[in-house]
């Protein structure tokens, strides 16, 4: 079969605000809340994530037609898993601060409803290319979300970004007084929600009918 261009750019780029995991379908909540204290971590997650959910993608479409459907549910979690331990180790080895940070939600990127979705969803009913390009397209739209919340609370609930000073802080003699509210991962919860809205006025055709 041949590779539509168009087609390709749509899957890739869909995701990130037109069928974005988070904001519309609602997926991957739980990681938003938890890592997102920080732009870093934040960072790290996205990157993560979407590594796995690329690749998985691309791993259990190239074996789809082997599988068989009673067990594929096992097969895509064996896969899924075998790529987080993967990159858990990597970050062990490379960026052991950060992964003690992230703690146990590198590793609960098994049940990661978004990886989980696109294998079952996608990759076991489209070729290898394109179902990387849509593991590639939803990584993006869960890190476009990520990072967005990650900036806005580090920003305004320590005044820095990265570990460098944006505004000076009251307490080192700045004229910013840090909002602790923004470091409770709760805060997560009303960003998202701000997001959700801000994208939905934008793009109207994602308001759901009223019942």
């Amino acid at each position: 079969m041949a590779f539509d261009k168009q087609e390709a750019k749509s899957v890739l780029f869909s995701p990130i605000f037109n069928n974005n995991p988070i904001a519309l379908q609602v997926l991957g909540i739980c990681s938003a809340l938890a890592v997102t204290s920080k732009l870093e971590t934040a960072l790290v997650m996205s990157l993560a994530l979407t590594t796995v959910v690329a690749f998985s993608n691309l791993l259990i479409s190239l074996i789809r037609k082997q599988i068989p459907s009673s067990i594929r549910i096992i097969v895509q979690m064996t896969i899924i898993a075998s790529l987080v331990i993967l990159v858990d180790q990597v970050l062990k080895a490379y960026a052991y601060e950060v992964s003690k940070q992230l703690s146990v939600f590198v590793g609960l990127i098994i049940t990661n409803c978004i990886v989980m979705g696109r294998a079952e969803a996608y990759a076991m009913k489209n070729g290898p290319a394109m179902s990387f390009l849509d593991g590639l397209g939803n990584g993006l739209g869960y890190s476009v979300l990520l990072i967005i919340v990650g900036i806005i609370r580090e920003l305004f609930g320590s005044g820095k970004l990265l570990d460098f000073t944006i505004f000076p802080t009251i307490a080192d003699g700045g004229w910013y007084h840090t909002n602790g509210l923004l470091m409770l991962p709760a805060s997560s919860f009303f960003i998202i929600g701000l997001l959700i809205w801000a994208l939905r006025t934008w793009k109207t055709d994602q308001v759901e009918d009223a019942e």
